[in-house]
């Protein structure tokens, strides 16, 4: 399936993470917990498979030219899902004191983050043209928290919440874009994961946080984020980070405000303003120049390969 295919069903399957979220009366961490462990074992056996491919036992598909993780690879797969963890329960704790789509706006300012790590650590740039889609896409994502926005200090704190879940996700997929250019997406996304899930677990022990004895209600939330997007939305953009820049991803990204917001508005009743509407406009546009962009550097670089080669 085509990367671009693949990242923009990972976004549309982030899009009811925020609104659905609000349906639980579960502790943060527990929601956390339970969307990255629920999905362990689909990646997980996906994993062996994956593993299986390496070796040549039936090796085919387009993620095939991956290798064992190395000792770095591991350590940084660590490293990620530790922020994994810590994003997820930030963000998700946010959404308790301020409104969906200002959290959801705010933890999707992380392609701004994520330029800035790229920058530095991988010395990947967005061409001019890419840049000026991210640009819009933003000042769009702005507009909607600016219409969005409460004055009260419980918010506030909500957004600070918010903030730092954008921090730990950029430290997040630009790892993954490091480490996936050599780690199968399955291998990669059962480790981090895994490690997220058990991070969660030593701090709810350590807080006295239940992790169990919820209501169905809860329990149908916890399925309904690690299907959706736990295993399409956050493993379509893993697997998206081989072929695309992490700020792209990340961009591409910035569509779940969008349709968060759309949701809680048909669902919660929490009404967009005008200027909300305008940014979720501006927002679309941005991403749509920003990807046609992407995709065609890619088709050009792909095309020049070919003509050396030949």
């Amino acid at each position: 399936m085509s990367p671009l295919v693949v990242l923009i069903l990972a976004v549309l399957a982030t899009t009811y993470a925020g609104p659905i979220v609000r349906l639980a009366a579960a502790p943060a961490l527990a929601i956390a917990f339970w969307r990255l462990t629920l999905v362990l074992p689909v990646t997980g056996g996906l994993a062996v498979m994956e593993g299986r491919w390496e070796k040549g036992e039936g090796r085919s598909g387009a993620d095939q030219s991956v290798h064992l993780p190395s000792p770095i690879s591991l350590t940084l797969m660590v490293l990620s899902g530790l922020l994994l963890a810590a994003h997820f329960w930030t963000w998700i704790a946010s959404l308790r004191f301020t409104t969906v789509a200002s959290s959801v706006v705010l933890v999707s300012l992380k392609p701004i983050f994520v330029w800035a790590l790229a920058a530095v650590w991988l010395h990947e740039h967005p061409s001019r043209r890419e840049a000026w889609g991210i640009g819009i896409a933003v000042v769009g994502a702005t507009l909607i928290g600016i219409g969005d926005a409460r004055l009260s200090l419980g918010a506030l704190g909500g957004d600070a919440l918010a903030l730092a879940g954008a921090l730990t996700a950029a430290g997040y997929y630009v790892i993954g874009r490091r480490v996936r250019a050599t780690v199968g997406v399955w291998t990669y996304a059962s480790i981090v994961y895994a490690v997220a899930a058990v991070t969660l677990l030593a701090v709810a022990l350590a807080r006295g946080i239940p992790l169990t004895g919820f209501a169905g209600r809860d329990w149908a939330v916890f399925g309904a984020l690690a299907a959706g997007p736990m295993l399409v939305g956050h493993t379509g953009m893993n697997y998206a980070l081989k072929h695309y820049r992490a700020t792209t991803v990340n961009v591409a990204a910035l569509g779940e405000p969008v349709g968060a917001t759309i949701i809680a508005w048909l669902w919660l009743h929490e009404s967009p303003p005008v200027l909300a509407l305008i940014g979720g406009a501006v927002v679309i546009g941005g991403i749509g120049a920003t990807l046609y962009n992407a995709e065609r550097g890619t088709r050009n670089a792909e095309h020049q390969g070919g003509l050396r080669g030949s």
